[in-house]
């Protein structure tokens, strides 16, 4: 088995090996056929770039291929969703991986220079993760804020931990007489996109600036990808940002208002989330683009998720490259593959209703 490491991504230099992390089990559905299956054996190197929240997840299904075939090695360079797409639509690397799928008047527009010349996008959301809104401030494990204040502390106009809207909401609460000190993204972010799309869609007048991948304030603090937010986040004081559920350890986490609920993060209240929200209209039948309802009142849903996707092309120029990406997708969908991403990145397996769909997208690989 090749062993890989993350390493920088030159414009169409080679990337350094994935570091592999975590197993999972080894039984996959028969209807399911996955890269650790009695298929035949591949062989060759697959490139992808990315986005981060991934990270752990590709590592998991990135191990179950290579362990099922030697003769392969899977590089993901996880320079966030931005990049992963700029990539991929170069031709630098063969699949990309993304915290939101490629907009219909991007693809309209075309030049996907991985992909065979009229070739359709494959769009699988293979990862579905809580964004948690996590915190620093000494004697708080938990508050309680609803969208409008929340969408308050980011856009700046809610400066200290003890304003009236956050004790409003935290009766028995201790808040400190201490300033707010929002932490954001400094890189193009699938995850900010999917952070600012919640409180554009929940925030109401409280947050002007639309659901944007670049953060659009100016001020606070701001860390490259998500281990750089989770760690600025811990260094600080009276620190607030947002991070893929799988990295925010034991930092303190907010509770969102879904109707008259309080709902903390958890890969249940994601998947309660996914599962009420359409694919979107107008769309090839191998791109699966989920429309997320983040105004939800179902119960138990947590509607600050990320659903990230595995990009690549339904027909490639090169029929071995073709069969590399259809293996490690299989994987990546595959029971066995979604087990592996929950117990090592805590993310939400995907429905059997949503794999169905998917498999069909992944086997018109050609």
């Amino acid at each position: 088995m090749k062993i890989s490491r993350f390493a920088q991504l030159g414009a169409v230099a080679a990337i350094a090996a994935l570091a592999l992390a975590g197993c999972a089990s080894n039984e996959t559905p028969s209807d399911t056929p996955s890269a650790t299956s009695d298929a035949p054996k591949l062989t060759g190197t697959l490139n992808g770039s990315g986005a981060t929240s991934q990270q752990v997840a590709i590592q998991s299904w990135t191990q179950l291929v290579q362990t099922a075939n030697p003769d392969v090695t899977i590089n993901y360079d996880p320079q966030g969703s931005g990049t992963g797409r700029e990539s991929f639509q170069s031709g630098a690397v063969q699949f990309a991986g993304s915290d939101r799928a490629f907009k219909t008047d991007e693809i309209a527009a075309g030049g996907f220079g991985a992909c065979a010349d009229g070739s359709d996008l494959v769009e699988i959301p293979a990862y579905i993760s809580p964004i948690a809104i996590v915190f620093n401030v000494d004697g708080v494990d938990e508050l309680n804020l609803d969208p409008a204040t929340l969408a308050g502390i980011f856009a700046g106009t809610i400066t200290n931990w003890n304003d009236p809207a956050i004790a409003a909401t935290n009766d028995g609460v201790d808040l400190p007489d201490l300033a707010i000190s929002p932490v954001h993204r400094s890189d193009k972010s699938g995850t900010t996109g999917n952070f600012t799309d919640y409180l554009s869609a929940t925030g109401g007048s409280a947050w002007s600036y639309g659901s944007v991948e670049e953060w659009p304030i100016q001020g606070g603090e701001a860390a490259q990808g998500t281990s750089g937010v989770v760690n600025a986040i811990k260094a600080g004081s009276g620190t607030i940002g947002y991070a893929d559920s799988s990295q925010a350890g034991d930092l303190s986490s907010v509770n969102v208002q879904v109707g008259d609920e309080w709902v903390g993060h958890s890969a249940e209240g994601a998947a309660i989330t996914a599962d009420a929200s359409p694919i979107e209209d107008g769309r090839a039948a191998t791109d699966l683009a989920i429309k997320i309802d983040r105004t939800t009142t179902e119960a138990g849903a947590y509607p600050v998720i990320l659903i990230s996707y595995l990009i690549g092309c339904a027909e490639y120029e090169d029929a071995d490259t073709a069969a590399l990406v259809q293996g490690f997708f299989n994987t990546a969908i595959s029971a066995e593959g979604q087990d592996a991403a929950a117990t090592n990145a805590g993310s939400a397996p995907i429905s059997d209703a949503l794999r169905e769909k998917a498999q069909a997208a992944v086997d018109a690989i050609k």
